[in-house]
């Protein structure tokens, strides 16, 4: 199978996106079949040239510079999908170059895939004007492009039941992205003490993410706060950047807990799987999320989660099991947290069972899911007349 995947996003920039496609690729890969990426160039950042990826002249985002804009222009895409021979288009974005392997799936009579990982009218707070009005039209964009195509996969059932509910009328598949098991073996639970001088008698909140407002990362510095009065030995590691960043700093300064806070700055994944055998905890704030795959990859080192009851993350963690789900008020959030130090044997037990509970989500399992809806969506345009009405 030759799989084409348009995607707004892609390595060297990191996020949830980017680690999704990676890992989906790897495992399809493996099974021999051939992934092929569209996606954008990163002219500040000089990525390398790789076999199977294709890049796309691109443009800092004003608002956003660590994030690329791809041109959609390409006067050697047709020739391209010809040579190469696509059996499937995959699109993770219902922008840019995500419309661009829209357009090429209907000319080339292609079944077209999408999967929804944004809620992206939670992100509008980066358009420079018109926020509300901007909110609409992104949602009116994501339900038409949902309607366009052929698939749609939905990584956490709320999200399938959100799209249901904006009015998306084509199939939905809820299929989460999966954690690569195997790269959380042979890890070193001393490496923030390290590498970032954290006491072996402290116990360390890990964080991982971008550092934007949509990830309620100021929620989380002061829930630490109020957790630090009654527990002064522990530490906030914070990996990832983003706008927020000095607005972040700024604000441990001013609360007095700048020595407690670490800001790692985006880190390389081998590092990263280091972070979370250190901690002690994962918490996680956000409320945009579709999935939350870091919460799986903090389970798979057995850390027990707090996270807020919101779309993904909902999914991601079994309340009372592995870990808590609370409302998103800070008292809620803090006396859970807090619950986890001062009990350890409720500690204990939920480090098992997130250690047990993230079998169900690993990579290979995900990808076969993922190509049993290819291989669907192959053989029904196999069998479909050979005319569409465009």
């Amino acid at each position: 199978m030759k799989i084409g995947i348009f995607t707004d996003s892609f390595r060297p920039y990191t996020s949830g996106v980017v680690r999704s496609i990676e890992l989906f690729s790897r495992e399809f890969n493996n099974r021999g079949h051939q992934v092929y990426i569209f996606g954008p160039d990163y002219p500040l950042l000089h990525p390398p040239k790789e076999e199977g990826v294709f890049r796309f002249i691109s443009v800092p985002a004003p608002t956003m510079p660590d994030f690329a804009l791809p041109i959609p222009i390409s006067t050697q895409l047709g020739k391209t999908i010809r040579h190469i021979g696509l059996d499937i288009i995959h699109s993770h974005s219902p922008f840019l170059l995500g419309s661009l392997g829209a357009r090429a799936a209907r000319r080339y009579k292609l079944p077209l895939v999408f999967t929804f990982h944004t809620l992206y009218d939670q992100y509008v707070h980066y358009f420079p004007f018109a926020r509300q009005a901007s909110k609409q039209v992104v949602q009116r964009i994501s339900r038409n492009f949902c309607n366009r195509s052929n698939r749609v996969i939905a990584p956490s059932q709320m999200i399938v039941s959100y799209l249901q509910r904006i009015g998306v009328k084509t199939p939905i598949e809820n299929i989460p992205t999966g954690v690569d098991l195997e790269e959380f073996t042979d890890l070193n639970p001393g490496w923030l003490e390290e590498n970032y001088g954290v006491k072996p008698e402290e116990k360390v909140f890990l964080f991982v993410g971008r550092l934007g407002q949509e990830k309620n990362v100021i929620f989380l510095i002061k829930a630490f706060n109020t957790v630090l009065s009654n527990f002064p030995d522990c530490r906030l590691v914070l990996v990832g950047k983003g706008p927020q960043e000095n607005t972040l700093r700024r604000m441990c300064r001013d609360l007095g807990i700048e020595d407690k806070v670490i800001f790692t700055g985006v880190l390389p994944r081998q590092k990263i799987v280091h972070c979370y055998a250190s901690a002690d905890l994962f918490v996680f704030p956000s409320v945009t999320e579709t999935q939350g795959l870091v919460i799986g990859e903090a389970k798979a080192t057995g850390l027990p989660v707090v996270a807020i009851r919101a779309f993904g993350p909902a999914e991601m963690v079994y309340h009372g099991e592995d870990g808590y789900l609370t409302d998103p008020s800070l008292s809620s959030f803090t006396t859970a947290i807090m619950d986890l130090l001062e009990n350890k044997d409720l500690y204990d037990r939920m480090s098992q069972n997130a250690y047990k509970n993230v079998a169900a989500i690993s990579s290979s399992y995900c990808a076969e899911k993922m190509l049993a809806v290819y291989q669907e969506m192959i053989e029904q345009e196999e069998h479909a007349p050979r005319y569409r009405f465009l």
